[in-house]
């Protein structure tokens, strides 16, 4: 169970977000970054007896640091106001497709997965792989555990091609998912559902959902 402190740490970076608080806060830090690890390293033991990918995985390899890097940024604020960890066959530098989840306050923690702009190879691959088997593709996004939890796949102008990718015709059947550069299905959660005893069969639930499409991509990458 997610505990309201962490929450609140959260809550406070996001308002004092600069060295000279987050050092003097410190300790509320690593108390909040092991909360969320505990969770993360249940989610890993209990999902990963369905999944056989991750089970060997650890929460150190699968978080995210809190850091950001603003070299390229302008937005200068040094510690990002949230947990996130990927949790990917390989850790979270991993090429293959993953579960994702972030925990953020004021309603805007989320969980999901799937593959987040791959290489232009793997993308190839992964395009082919949904023309050949488009049906079984569909299948899965269409199965009641996917679609009652996320709907669809993510579809935007930063996800997915204003036209199709070349050697693809529009009137493909499977056209809308072959013009995605990203494969990714999200479900936001309150702050509530976060706090709840039962957060973690939440997280299960969705996790279980999305393993089918993460099979489906990462068969492609193989």
């Amino acid at each position: 169970m997610v505990q309201a402190a962490t929450l609140q740490f959260l809550k406070n970076l996001a308002g004092n977000n600069h060295k000279d608080w987050f050092e003097a806060n410190r300790s509320a830090y690593e108390t909040a970054r092991q909360d969320f690890a505990t969770l993360v390293q249940e989610v890993i033991d209990r999902h990963g007896k369905k999944d056989a990918d991750i089970a060997s995985l650890t929460a150190k390899e699968c978080i995210f640091r809190i850091n950001r890097d603003v070299r390229f940024s302008k937005n200068k604020a040094p510690y990002k106001n949230n947990f996130g960890a990927s949790i990917d066959r390989g850790g979270k530098k991993s090429i293959y497709a993953g579960y994702y989840i972030q925990l953020q306050p004021g309603d805007q923690s989320f969980l999901g997965g799937g593959l987040w702009m791959p290489e232009p190879e793997n993308l190839k691959k992964i395009r082919q792989e949904i023309d050949y088997c488009a049906d079984e593709f569909k299948g899965i996004l269409h199965k009641k555990s996917f679609a009652g939890y996320y709907h669809d796949l993510e579809k935007s102008a930063d996800t997915s091609l204003s036209r199709p990718p070349k050697g693809y015709d529009e009137e493909n059947p499977a056209i809308d998912y072959i013009k995605l550069k990203s494969f990714i299905a999200i479900r936001s959660i309150t702050d509530a559902e976060v706090l709840d005893k039962n957060f973690i069969s939440h997280v299960l639930k969705g996790f279980e959902a999305l393993h089918p499409l993460l099979q489906f991509l990462n068969r492609a990458l193989e």
